[in-house]
């Protein structure tokens, strides 16, 4: 066995457990990183770490550094089939948590139910009977030490390694609380039967020996419990895309000789079937059958297409009638369904610029709120507003300053946002497409296959022989082409449903095509082909060409009998959606340029029809990467819009590359964002989602930050009472999240 080069490096998905805040994401970053020659990028969202590091360290070591932190992870294995189609949720259980022990869920329900009568006791001074006090210390005990386990565990686990994360703060502000409560029944006057005593919620309270906070600890700990309960379902359902894409794959597939056996038993050169009603096993080609093929799951287009002997077929897609037998040409990771989960899950997994400016936030955020809190209570105590006031305020300030909605602020945005595009048919790589596709403000279109669909098709016949008519003409140069497999020639072939038959034919690359038809010895082909077969120059024939061209066709000079008889132009066809789209564009408040190597006919031609001004015709592959850069000095950011392999420089060249449905493979993986659907109408769509998923990372992380910096001050003044100093921070974290979910109902289409 050849041992691995020195400088090969591989990569790694970890599932991390026990990761709660920002700051635990970069405690796990920076330890991952300690190990020479390591790259890692930790999702708090998705709670994994994505790692790069040499081919010759062992797997272990990254198991090692984790822990070391303080956290557990696995090296993630491949998924399971019938996991992938259940829709198995590896995240299930609460931190730390496994199957048979206690959920989230059943802590936040029991948390509750006892922290009601506390609460409504603790309250309500008429409520408050003899000994009410003790009561609510027996009830709440269970909820802070059992109910809020999750949040101690981790902190346990962080202070083990000298780390600090958020919850820390929340241990120590709803441990405080219940702490000094019970000191104060035991050591101060708190413990008499008979006490009552009113709760102030929005200022400060005195007496200190008199007071206890049950009604803190236990409330805080149900708020919290329940902003974690909510924001891990949410998560689930925001990571959903993922799973949905693979649970599209069939089970089992009947090979053509009627054996029937799993798809992940599928080899590449098997024929199998597939009936009515039934997905696709696998990628492949169509070699007997005929069917309409639902392939909105790729394009979003509701429409079947109508698919026979010879077409490629996508595994996921549905047979809507029809019978096929299709040879296998990719199966399992190679397909491209699972190329297309990779590539969603490859973006909900990184990290934008903003978010790494977040974690670096949250990672120093930790012990200066612990030190405000200190600062707060001997600033109460000194300037004589008396311990219990000084305390209450030190609480509160533990418990707001808590910034989870910080960490979340980013990664569930990315998560939803990115989940909604492959639901759409828009694979977007990762979160630095997502903030270029929000800067851009200048969009390159290429012209065949982008604009234009890229299928030539005759756009008239100029006969120029009194003997003839355009019937004739039509038939018999459709019946000349019907053998050549060149793009024009599929076009010409398309003239006539019911072409005459063709005998002695021969091809003449690049130059033109003869035969005999209907007894007549018929050609078809360039300019100077049909000059060469007749031995003279039509001025007739020179006019309609020089037409033909000026309107961006192709003019394919026809005739028979060693005379020119007709011009025929052919020209590409542009895509019905281009102008709408284009329009789109441009309300969108972007310059929309068109470049191609084809000729300026052409090009004019083209972006007239889809309502482009600036049009850049005639440039080769190099030519385009120098427009692209020429823009880029003059301080455009510049998105480009291909699907050819000779735009596979300019997407890479960009600051946003767009690779369009159907473009080559080059092109893909050239791109920033990649669209499976039909036409130009699918970019808007990118783009508007990218723009709104930028709007709603802004939006949380401006109500996270205001949050901490209006509700900080208030809390170090005694103004906010740790019980609602509680509710206000769980409410944070489920604003952000819920904000986020708001993405899942991005329209579908331009409007």
């Amino acid at each position: 066995m050849t041992a691995p080069r020195t400088d090969e490096r591989t990569e790694a998905v970890l599932d991390i457990e026990g990761m709660t805040c920002a700051s635990c994401v970069a405690r796990v970053e920076k330890r991952l990183s300690r190990v020479d020659g390591v790259e890692a990028t930790v999702n708090l969202a998705t709670e994994t770490a994505r790692v790069s590091f040499p081919a010759t360290l062992d797997e272990e070591e990254l198991v090692q550094a984790v822990r070391a932190a303080g956290y557990d992870a696995v090296v993630r294995t491949r998924v399971l089939p019938d996991e992938r189609r259940a829709g198995v949720d590896t995240h299930e259980h609460d931190h730390g948590d496994v199957p048979g022990r206690t959920t989230l869920k059943t802590r936040l329900i029991v948390s509750a139910a006892l922290a009601v009568p506390v609460i409504a006791v603790s309250m309500v001074p008429a409520w408050q009977f003899p000994g009410w006090q003790w009561v609510a210390l027996a009830l709440t005990t269970p909820i802070v030490v059992w109910g809020g386990w999750p949040f101690h565990r981790a902190t346990f686990a962080a202070g083990r390694h000298g780390a600090m994360t958020m919850d820390t703060l929340i241990t120590l502000g709803t441990g405080a609380a219940y702490l000094w409560s019970v000191w104060a029944m035991l050591f101060g006057t708190a413990g008499r039967i008979g006490l009552t005593h009113d709760a102030n919620l929005f200022g400060p309270v005195h007496d200190p020996s008199a007071l206890v906070y049950f009604e803190v600890s236990a409330a805080v700990t149900v708020f919290l419990l329940l902003g974690r309960f909510v924001e891990q379902r949410s998560k689930r359902r925001a990571g959903a895309a993922v799973q949905a894409l693979l649970a599209l794959s069939a089970a089992d597939v009947d090979l053509i000789d009627g054996t029937r056996i799993p798809v992940e038993d599928l080899r590449v050169g098997d024929a199998f079937v597939t009936r009515p009603g039934e997905k696709v096993a696998s990628d492949g080609r169509v070699v007997e059958g005929r069917a309409s093929v639902d392939q909105s799951m790729l394009t979003g287009e509701a429409a079947p297409v109508e698919v026979g002997p010879g077409d490629v077929v996508t595994g996921g897609t549905l047979a809507v009638d029809g019978r096929l037998i299709v040879t296998a040409t990719s199966v399992g990771p190679d397909t491209r369904l699972a190329h297309m989960a990779r590539l969603v899950e490859d973006a909900q997994a990184g990290k934008s610029r903003v978010q790494r400016l977040a974690d670096r936030i949250s990672a120093v955020f930790v012990p200066i709120v612990i030190a405000l809190s200190i600062l707060t209570l001997l600033t109460w105590v000194l300037a004589g507003g008396g311990i219990a006031a000084g305390f209450t305020a030190a609480v509160a300030v533990l418990i707001i300053a808590c910034p989870c909605a910080l960490g979340l602020a980013t990664p569930i945005a990315i998560l939803v946002g990115t989940g909604r595009g492959a639901q759409l048919g828009i694979l977007i790589t990762g979160p630095e497409a997502l903030e270029s596709a929000d800067r851009i403000d200048t969009v390159i279109l290429d012209k065949t296959g982008t604009v234009t669909t890229g299928e030539m098709s005759v756009r008239g016949i100029e006969v120029l022989d009194e003997s003839t008519d355009a019937d004739t003409v039509a038939r018999r140069v459709a019946a000349l082409e019907q053998a050549s497999e060149h793009p024009v020639a599929r076009a010409l072939a398309a003239l006539s449903e019911s072409p005459a038959s063709v005998t002695d034919f021969t091809g003449h690359a690049g130059r033109g095509v003869t035969g005999v038809v209907e007894g007549r010895v018929v050609f078809a082909g360039r300019p100077d082909f049909a000059e060469a077969l007749t031995g003279t120059a039509s001025d007739a024939a020179a006019s309609a060409v020089r037409r033909a061209e000026e309107a961006g066709a192709t003019a394919v000079v026809a005739g028979w009998d060693g005379r020119v008889r007709a011009v025929v132009s052919v020209a590409d066809t542009v895509r019905p959606d281009s102008a709408a789209a284009v329009a789109h564009l441009q309300d969108l408040g972007l310059k929309v340029l068109l470049l191609t190597g084809d000729n300026a006919g052409a090009a004019a031609t083209a972006a007239r029809a889809a309502g482009i001004d600036d049009v850049i015709s005639g440039v080769l592959p190099e030519g385009k990467v120098d427009e692209i850069r020429r823009l880029q000095t003059e301080g455009r950011r510049v998105a480009m819009i291909g699907d050819g392999i000779n735009d596979a420089a300019a997407l890479a060249t960009a600051d946003l590359g767009i690779a369009m449905g159907g473009g080559t493979d080059a092109a893909v993986h050239a791109s920033d964002i990649a669209v499976t659907g039909i036409g130009l109408t699918p970019v808007v769509t990118a783009i508007r989602l990218s723009r709104r998923t930028m709007a709603i990372i802004r939006g949380n992380l401006f109500w996270a930050f205001a949050y901490n910096v209006a509700a900080l001050p208030l809390a170090a003044l005694g103004l906010l009472n740790p019980m609602i100093a509680g509710a206000a921070m769980a409410f944070s974290s489920v604003f952000v999240v819920l904000n986020s979910l708001r993405l899942r109902a991005a329209p579908g289409r331009a409007r």
